[in-house]
């Protein structure tokens, strides 16, 4: 069992170390820095333009390339499938974080 099966975090302050260790990888991280990116654009238009079908493709480009950073190049498996919330937190928190200077973009 890995570490992430067998502890249960009670709080996000908890998790955060645990998912910053799952994105060690720099190309992995970046992906999910586009990715939310992406999300913030898509649903800045969707609103701007009130052309609601663009807002299912926030799943696909919020998870498609954080995924591909976990699979390809990370070699892990997503937290999102353990911890949706949490890693759902984290990957805001992570751009915030890289965008402050507190992690390496």
């Amino acid at each position: 069992m890995t570490r992430h099966t067998q502890q249960r975090y009670r709080s996000f302050a908890e998790f955060y170390p645990y998912y910053l260790q799952e994105h060690s990888n720099s190309v992995c991280r970046r992906l999910h820095y586009v990715g939310s990116l992406l999300v913030l654009g898509v649903l800045g238009y969707a609103l701007a333009t009130q052309q609601w079908l663009w807002l299912l493709a926030l799943p696909l480009a919020g998870y498609g390339f954080a995924w591909i950073g976990h699979f390809v190049f990370e070699k892990n498996r997503p937290a999102t499938f353990q911890y949706p919330l949490y890693s759902f937190i984290g990957d805001w928190v992570m751009l915030k974080d890289a965008f402050t200077g507190r992690i390496r973009f």
